[in-house]
């Protein structure tokens, strides 16, 4: 029998609402959610479009104020429009100012905390040969592709050596080869500093490759519908791991929760 303490929470929602007003009448958009994420667990947040999971993510990140509930990050109630220092956000859009190189994009954050101009360089360096952007330095962000200016995206917040990382559905707009090639970036970053992550997806396949947990919600008014812990081991192959049996049973497992809040969303 283990002795080992439990890994400490580091964000814990509950009973979260958020209702939103539209055309004179209330629409909930999360009703009673509750969860609970540890130091270092990387959990993906599933379900179908619409059901709330970026409106819980953005209320995470303080942008979207609730209804109802609490939120608590390290055991302090976040607050609406101040950011919580030891959380990083990456967007499901790129984001990256066009009039920057990927070098001055990825060190925005680093000057703007005034760190000095060689620590920035140097850590500005390390973060593009980590993200596999070697040579691209100097190249404006209308020069790169999809999944480069992601990279470079990833690598802006990751800079700042967050502690707990929102992930809104960054790989959606990528075609499927690319985002496993992002997957594969990802999870080698994510290796080396075990951040505890809220990742938002509507792809079960991105969920089991790169999770721990899979929370998954309802149609809206958006639930927490079901939490299913991934078996698999860890570093993982972002490709090798979907020709696995276990990969499959996994799939099918959930897939069939899944399935149901999908047809729920197109029920007439």
């Amino acid at each position: 029998m283990s002795d080992a303490a439990p890994a400490r929470c580091r964000i814990e929602i509950k009973g979260l609402r958020k209702t939103f007003t539209a055309r004179g009448r209330d629409i909930v958009a999360v009703d009673d959610a509750s969860f609970q994420i540890a130091d270092g667990e990387f959990v993906a947040l599933l379900g179908p479009s619409g059901c709330g999971k970026s409106t819980i993510l953005n209320m995470v990140a303080t942008l979207i104020e609730p209804s109802g509930g609490s939120i608590l990050v390290d055991g302090m109630p976040v607050t609406f429009g101040r950011p919580t220092k030891q959380v990083g956000y990456v967007f499901q859009k790129d984001t990256l100012f066009p009039w920057r190189t990927v070098e001055d994009n990825i060190g925005y954050a680093l000057e703007l905390a005034g760190v000095p101009v060689a620590e920035r360089r140097t850590r500005v360096a390390e973060a593009i040969h980590r993200a596999g952007l070697d040579g691209f330095a100097k190249f404006y962000p209308t020069s790169l592709s999809g999944g480069m200016r992601q990279r470079v995206s990833l690598m802006r917040t990751l800079i700042t050596q967050p502690e707990i990382l929102l992930m809104d559905e960054p790989f959606g707009a990528l075609d499927t080869h690319t985002k496993l090639e992002m997957h594969s970036v990802l999870l080698g970053l994510w290796e080396r500093a075990r951040q505890t992550v809220l990742f938002v997806t509507h792809d079960l396949g991105e969920a089991l490759t790169l999770a721990d947990r899979v929370i998954l919600m309802s149609a809206r008014p958006g639930r927490i519908k079901d939490d299913f812990q991934v078996g698999f081991e860890r570093p993982r192959d972002a490709v090798a791991l979907r020709e696995t049996p276990l990969y499959a049973e996994q799939f099918q497992r959930i897939w069939h929760s899944l399935g149901q809040e999908f047809a729920k969303g197109h029920a007439p």
